[in-house]
């Protein structure tokens, strides 16, 4: 239909119509999908397609209270979002997690101090309605902060200074590191070397624990040395454990990027991988499956992690108290192990 010349704009009441439910059900999804089952939530956002409805999120800001976006705050130097591949991944789903429900993403990126208060008095303002923690350290005050300011908060990775009090979207950190150095101990090795992450990063932590745990009473203290998940970090361990001991038979890095800097070391140095030494990461983050030769790893779910992460900071904006979720990490053996 045409009025004034103009086509008229689709409202609730059509898609609706169109969807074959009522118009608060359709308020519901596309205010972020709560109470409204998957059959229903698919009828909505099909008819959405068909009809061209589009929501009026000023008048549902004035009228809700509510910005209708979430942050993606990544807490590191900004050359981390475009070296480490896992940060991409996270980013990529969280966005089409928040397309589906008609949502906003906005990037937040606070690496200096002065950052982080420019962070802080952004989302105080209430431009955003929670955030997505990407990565925590338990040695920086921020993410108490924003605690303390009573901001909805979802981190990826139990977030190690305020552990039970911030909702957070994990994968089974010590259990996957275990997995991964049983499987080295499996094919033979005995003399394996770990590349850990900060530890301060729940990653960091939680992996060395799994692997320390693993090795038992085959565990050389000496063979553990830590990185901060950069291939420049992994190369300078590798060198740093070559070092001290050149009989190591495997490398097991925290993350695909270290295990990709193990490799070139190795390489220097004139040992074959996995001929003379094996080189496992952690993440399959891509790298893994392309790097020369292909790393084994432990397989993070990403998609999974970013709509659980979304889905659990709209039921905390919305009033709800959110939980721990932990996911399961898949072993992929490739060449290098």
């Amino acid at each position: 239909m045409e009025q004034s010349g103009a086509a008229r704009k689709p409202t609730i009441r059509d898609v609706a119509a169109a969807a074959g439910v009522s118009r608060g059900t359709v308020s519901r999804v596309i205010n972020g999908g709560h109470w409204v089952s998957p059959d229903a939530r698919a009828a909505v956002e099909d008819a959405i397609r068909r009809t061209g409805y589009t929501a009026n999120h000023h008048a549902r800001s004035l009228a809700t209270g509510r910005s209708g976006s979430l942050a993606f705050l990544l807490t590191e130097e900004h050359h981390l979002l475009f070296e480490d591949p896992t940060f991409g991944l996270l980013l990529r789903g969280a966005a089409e997690a928040l397309s589906q429900r008609s949502m906003t993403l906005v990037l937040l990126v606070a690496g200096t101090e002065a950052e982080k208060e420019n962070v802080l008095a952004y989302v105080r303002a209430g431009h955003v309605d929670g955030v997505l923690l990407i990565s925590s350290h338990a040695s920086d005050p921020f993410l108490g902060r924003m605690h303390e300011a009573g901001i909805p908060i979802v981190a990826s990775g139990l977030p190690l200074a305020l552990e039970g009090l911030v909702p957070s979207v994990a994968i089974d950190e010590a259990g996957a590191a275990r997995t991964m150095t049983r499987h080295l101990l499996d094919r033979g090795h005995r003399r394996i070397a770990h590349i850990a992450g900060p530890d301060d990063t729940p990653g960091g932590r939680f992996r060395r624990e799994g692997f320390r745990a693993e090795m038992g009473g085959l565990l050389d203290e000496a063979l553990v040395e830590s990185g901060d998940y950069s291939r420049e970090s992994g190369a300078a361990a590798m060198s740093r454990l070559l070092s001290r001991s050149r009989d190591i038979d495997a490398v097991f890095a925290a993350s695909d990027s270290m295990a990709a800097g193990a490799v070139s070391v190795l390489r220097r140095e004139g040992l074959r991988v996995p001929d003379d030494v094996a080189v496992a990461g952690f993440d399959d983050s891509g790298l893994a499956e392309t790097h020369d030769p292909p790393l084994t790893t432990m397989r993070q779910p990403w998609g999974r992690i970013s709509e659980a992460m979304v889905a659990m900071l709209l039921d905390v904006v919305g009033g709800g108290s959110g939980r721990e979720l932990t996911l399961d990490a898949e072993l992929v053996v490739r060449a290098s192990a």
